[in-house]
């Protein structure tokens, strides 16, 4: 008996031991076909539930039942612009360190303004006008599509689509295989000879369609019965500004009467959003994106949402009647991955690059405190005070996000003293009812503030590229004017965004967590068992990865 129950663990061991010996399985191939990366410029979080009573059941609703959400999803830095916000999502790092500091700042290297994503060295591919100079040269960290492509020798396919050239060129990274944008002089997606020499055959056929006319001979009404609509009081408002063409802000909005500018009033309307996941379903058809040995990556924008809400702003019947339409294309991309790779083939997420102010005009309507100020005026007179003060006529340069650029060469060559001229300009800032903190950009950290102010002022602060000055302002106040609204700020309402996951190894749920847009990228990374982008602060979301 008892040899038998020596033999019976001799062999347990044995088998044990076999066991733990073995390999563990490959799983490098088990990989999502494709990555599918949406960013909705200007989607606030809360409008995930705020017009959930316009959406069907294969978009957002889909999205929240049958994928994972961080709720509490915060942009980290400030400005809170596109360009920054794309650059973030994809390199998990901040403008401090990505050197994507806004949509414009004052490059101090060339001593002039800077477009960021501007290139003087590439020309337009599909067309001859300046729209086509653009590459990510201004970029300085890798993208999570760079590192895709870096971990298997460039062989997994990346390419970038947006409205906006930066919302496909910061995404795509630098080592994409194509970036497309939208030319409004052509009404032609174009891309830039950084990419290619010639657009290819499918990209040509997609645009020789004219489908932009297509959609803009469609007047824009309201997708349901107006008595679905329940966030917006009335249909035109004095603070709502006009689509390019029309002469007036109300519904129906008669697209089809437009002849010279229904090329660049595209973008204010839902017919842009349709017409970019067009696109996208050509390139994924075209290019073959997942069908390869490889993981492929879409990097896809959807920009009309922000035009609509720069000039119609969050409680208008266009916005709300964009996001009902949006809804409606996002289930129709979906059921199209599902046929085209399969349920659970790919990866998909969505997330924004901002979010929106309430307009001040409809803030004031209902006692809300919010205004306007100036940012050129600011300057203008501030500037004028220091000429009669010190005798420098254009001390500052430029206004550029909250910051004031100083001529610093005119200063010292006027003999005056840089420290007392600073002093001055942050004294009469100071001055301006609507400005909170001022201060040198230098000294943040000696600034008493608000820590998650000071830490997004920090984020969004390089030398090369920053200004001399930062300046703050009371919340729901910005420089926009009287028509729509904007966004930049450190404030909720700029930085909450959404971010849902869906398919491939994903189970549904849902956290309020506080994470941060730069978890994306090193989430992805983890999921994908690549390498991080080169600047990354963020960290994997342990929700997905585990």
């Amino acid at each position: 008996m008892i040899k038998n129950l020596v033999a019976a663990f001799f062999f347990f061991f044995l088998s044990l031991t076999f066991l733990i010996a073995q390999p563990r399985p490959n799983t490098a191939t088990q990989k999502p076909k494709l990555v599918v990366g949406i960013v909705i410029d200007q989607m606030r979080w809360d409008y995930l539930y705020r017009f959930e009573k316009l959406y069907g059941p294969d978009g957002f609703k889909r999205i929240l039942s049958q994928g994972y959400s961080f709720e509490n999803t915060l942009v980290p830095y400030m400005p809170t612009y596109t360009a920054p916000g794309h650059a973030c999502v994809y390199t998990g790092s901040v403008p401090a360190i990505n050197g994507i500091v806004g949509n414009d700042w004052f490059e101090k290297s060339i001593d002039r303004g800077m477009y960021c994503a501007s290139d003087s060295t590439v020309v337009a591919v599909g067309s001859n006008t300046v729209a086509g100079k653009m590459s990510p040269r201004n970029m300085w960290t890798t993208t999570v599509t760079d590192e895709l492509r870096l971990s298997n020798n460039f062989k997994s396919k990346v390419i970038g689509i947006s409205l906006k050239d930066r919302g496909s060129i910061l995404p795509a990274g630098h080592s994409a295989n194509a970036a497309y944008w939208y030319d409004d002089a052509v009404g032609k997606f174009i891309s830039s000879t950084y990419y290619m020499k010639d657009l290819p055959k499918w990209v040509k056929d997609f645009n020789d369609k004219d489908p932009v006319t297509r959609y803009m001979s469609t007047d824009w009404t309201l997708l349901r019965d107006k008595s679905n609509y329940t966030q917006a009081e009335n249909d035109e408002n004095i603070y709502e500004a006009l689509i390019p063409g029309e002469k007036t802000a109300s519904f129906p909005h008669k697209l089809s009467a437009l002849t010279t500018t229904k090329f660049s009033a595209l973008r204010y309307t839902p017919h842009g959003v349709s017409y970019s996941f067009d696109f996208a379903k050509a390139a994924i058809d075209n290019e073959g994106l997942g069908k390869g040995s490889y993981t492929d990556f879409l990097a896809l924008s959807i920009s009309s949402t922000d035009y609509i809400g720069h000039n119609s702003g969050p409680n208008s019947l266009e916005i709300e009647d964009t996001y009902a339409r949006l809804d409606r294309d996002l289930g129709d991309f979906l059921k199209y991955l599902d046929l085209r790779l399969g349920k659970g083939n790919y990866l998909f997420f969505l997330t924004a690059d901002h979010g929106a102010a309430h307009v001040p005009g409809f803030l004031k309507e209902h006692n809300i405190p919010g205004g306007l100020f100036d940012d050129y005026a600011m300057m203008k007179e501030i500037s004028n005070s220091v000429d009669s003060i010190y005798g420098i006529k254009g001390a500052i340069k430029r206004s550029y996000n909250y910051q004031f650029y100083l001529d610093h060469n005119l200063i010292e060559q006027s003999g005056k003293d840089a420290a007392a001229v600073k002093a001055t300009i942050i004294k009469l800032l100071k001055k301006y009812p609507v400005v909170v903190y001022a201060f040198e950009t230098e000294k943040l950290s000696e600034v008493t503030m608000n820590e998650t102010q000071k830490r997004m002022m920090s984020n969004g602060y390089t030398p090369q590229r920053s200004g001399d000055i930062q300046f703050t302002v009371k919340p729901n106040y910005f420089d926009h004017g009287t028509k729509g609204t904007t966004h930049g700020a450190w404030n909720p309402y700029d930085t909450h965004i959404p971010l849902l996951w869906f398919g491939w190894n994903i189970k549904p749920g849902e956290t309020n967590r506080e994470v941060y847009m730069t978890d994306i990228a090193p989430t992805i990374s983890a999921m994908l068992n690549i390498q991080m982008p080169s600047g990354n602060i963020g960290k994997a979301l342990t929700e997905l990865t585990k």
